[in-house]
């Protein structure tokens, strides 16, 4: 027959096993929880960024990029644009702007990498193709150093599945 305090410790070890179990069943909760609060605020940033890309802003860039013929003619415009102060240099400025945004939220977990490449891949490096003598002509590379890096990220990554 046991006695008092076996059974005391008994019960108790079932309390505090039942206890550890609840603790562990709650922060496997509270972690999918985060995980998936993460994935939704990803989406969120995901859907407002690429819809930005559609906006008459971003779109009055892109077609005012598009007027010029080579990189070397948009280099040109654009010094031609930032020595006079006019408007077009800062409507030009907008899409390595958002390029180079798109490159910090990636760094930084705001923006899924896999997701980058599948919406702008090879895109991406056409772009950074065709801005590269403008941002060479200002500065170089280190004006732009998220969206240089995410094209970097984009090259060996294309290489990696290219020789796998």
């Amino acid at each position: 027959m046991p006695n008092w305090a076996e059974v005391v410790t008994a019960i108790a070890t079932v309390v505090l096993a039942a206890g550890a179990v609840a603790a562990i069943g709650a922060a496997m909760f509270a972690g999918q929880q985060v995980r998936e609060a993460r994935i939704g605020r990803q989406a969120e940033v995901a859907a407002d960024f690429f819809r930005r890309w559609s906006d008459d802003p971003m779109v009055e860039t892109r077609r005012l990029v598009a007027s010029y013929r080579s990189p070397d003619e948009l280099r040109d415009a654009l010094l031609r644009h930032v020595a006079a102060n006019d408007v077009e240099a800062y409507v030009l400025f907008r899409e390595p702007d958002y390029f180079e945004q798109l490159g910090a939220l990636e760094e930084h977990g705001g923006f899924d990498f896999d997701l980058i490449a599948k919406m702008f891949g090879a895109q991406l490096v056409e772009r950074w193709n065709l801005w590269r003598p403008a941002i060479d002509a200002i500065g170089g590379p280190q004006v732009y150093p998220m969206f240089g890096r995410l094209v970097d990220k984009l090259r060996a990554t294309a290489t990696a599945t290219a020789t796998a």
